[in-house]
């Protein structure tokens, strides 16, 4: 299929930026992008084909207006819009009025977007294909007496999380009734302000759980999956490191796994690339869909790295009417692979955010290297955004040489103006339980306070490196 004749708009910035501009130019597509005041000299607005400001630097007058966004898409004559992640790419009324403006949103419609952005939702839709799910609630809690009566079903300790929540937003744990008195009236609060809903449900808390998501792509018709992801070491939440496949899957457990998130994906008539997130019990093996999400993932490209199927041009093909030539039983899983998150933070002092100029910049080259970022020499960090600088993937044969060339890669690494993450990294893969896949979703909220000293005494060597 010949894609000349499309105008694909980027509503997002940074390396995902980067990222789909570099996919959309290899499909022969002419690349649009917007930018706020404070990105005018990014890498995102030098290598798109045009670029148009459409406001000033804080996001919720720039990236997050949908008007704007629409406006600048009208005047660049664009065919099609590419939300990346982020901002504007899980909103169902944003992906509506795409359509509605006559162009095409690149991923799923609006309607299911707004049916798996709903985890109560969610939940309901994923035990009607079949998929396990955690214990909980029987949809939406609405008042503190309905939430005493389902934690009897659902049992302690459980979870309080908001039903339009997302990025490990809106959640609170109840040991027992007391607490659950006390959060659940927190919870709600915290829901309506951040995601302007107090929607919540309740759901089984699983206190030594992996977070394994499945990545899945479908051009509507027919879905398939990509194998999964292990992300269990994080942050508050928040991701760290990744890699893929998981160490903690036999195969039989990755088949059954893998097999029923395809099966939900192809229930959903599911168009585009999404990810299928589950909790892995270790000792149970037993494994339960949490929820979904309908858009690319910072941490793609490890999938991309064993699986050798590029999820960025796949959306946008199929997007653009292209049927999904890829079978099941084309996608296998080739060695293993890690990403680490370099963000331009502190981690040694609370990762406080580290913006600034870069003075230095050298990436590591070699076998198994893959850097996605959207960084150059003399590039000032704006504090406005996430603190994501870039994205270091590697790739081995096995999980032991990519921990191997992971180091190798971080050791010639060189960012010089601002801290960053990498201390943190070099730590986590020398550290016996991790290359040992002995870990859980809990496990860095732990080991991050035992090994501060590692890193603070990295910080004073960083620090006489930057200043």
């Amino acid at each position: 299929m010949n894609f000349s004749d499309h105008r694909l708009l980027i509503a997002n910035r940074g390396e995902i930026a980067v990222r789909i501009i570099h996919a959309a130019q290899a499909l022969g597509i002419r690349t649009l992008a917007v930018c706020s005041e404070a990105d005018k000299l990014s890498l995102p607005a030098m290598l798109a084909d045009e670029v148009m400001v459409i406001g000033p630097a804080r996001a919720d007058q720039s990236y997050l207006r949908a008007e704007l966004i629409l406006e600048a898409a009208k005047q660049m004559n664009a065919t099609a819009i590419h939300p990346g992640y982020g901002f504007l790419s899980e909103n169902a009324d944003f992906a509506q009025a795409v359509v509605d403006a006559g162009l095409i949103f690149v991923g799923p419609d609006a309607n299911t977007i707004r049916q798996m952005g709903d985890k109560a939702c969610a939940r309901t839709t994923a035990q009607a294909a079949g998929v396990p799910v955690v214990p909980g609630s029987d949809g939406e809690i609405d008042s503190l007496e309905d939430a005493i009566a389902a934690a009897q079903t659902v049992g302690f300790p459980l979870l309080i999380k908001a039903s339009a929540g997302g990025g490990g937003r809106g959640i609170r744990i109840a040991r027992d009734a007391n607490e659950l008195a006390k959060e659940f009236i927190i919870a709600q609060s915290e829901a309506k302000a951040a995601f302007g809903s107090g929607a919540v449900y309740l759901e089984r808390f699983i206190e030594k759980a992996r977070h394994i998501e499945v990545q899945i792509l479908g051009d509507g018709e027919h879905a398939i999956h990509l194998y999964e992801r292990e992300c269990s070491l994080q942050r508050r939440r928040q991701k760290v490191f990744e890699e893929a496949p998981s160490p903690a899957l036999s195969a039989t457990i990755r088949e059954q796994l893998c097999q029923k998130a395809a099966k939900l994906a192809q229930a959903l008539h599911y168009k585009g690339a999404g990810t299928l997130e589950f909790l892995y019990d270790d000792a149970t093996e037993a494994f339960f869909f949490i929820e979904m999400n309908t858009r690319i993932q910072v941490e793609h490209p490890v999938t991309e790295a064993i699986t050798g199927v590029d999820l960025v041009q796949w959306m946008i093909k199929v997007a653009l009417g292209e049927p999904l030539s890829i079978q099941q039983d084309d996608i296998t899983i080739n060695g293993s692979a890690i990403e680490m998150r370099i963000n331009a933070e502190n981690p040694a002092k609370g990762f406080f955010p580290s913006p600034g100029r870069l003075t230095y910049l050298q990436w590591p080259l070699g076998e198994g290297i893959r850097i996605d970022t959207h960084l150059f020499d003399g590039y000032l960090i704006p504090p406005y955004y996430d603190s994501l600088l870039a994205k270091i993937i590697i790739h081995g044969q096995t999980r032991q040489q990519a921990f191997e060339r992971a180091i190798t890669a971080l050791n010639e690494t060189q960012i010089e103006g601002v801290l960053t993450t990498m201390p943190l990294h070099k730590a986590l893969l020398q550290d016996p339980a991790i290359k040992a896949a002995d870990f859980d979703t809990g496990t860095l909220e732990v080991w991050l306070p035992e090994n501060l000293h590692k890193l603070i005494e990295k910080e004073k060597d960083d620090a006489l490196t930057t200043h």
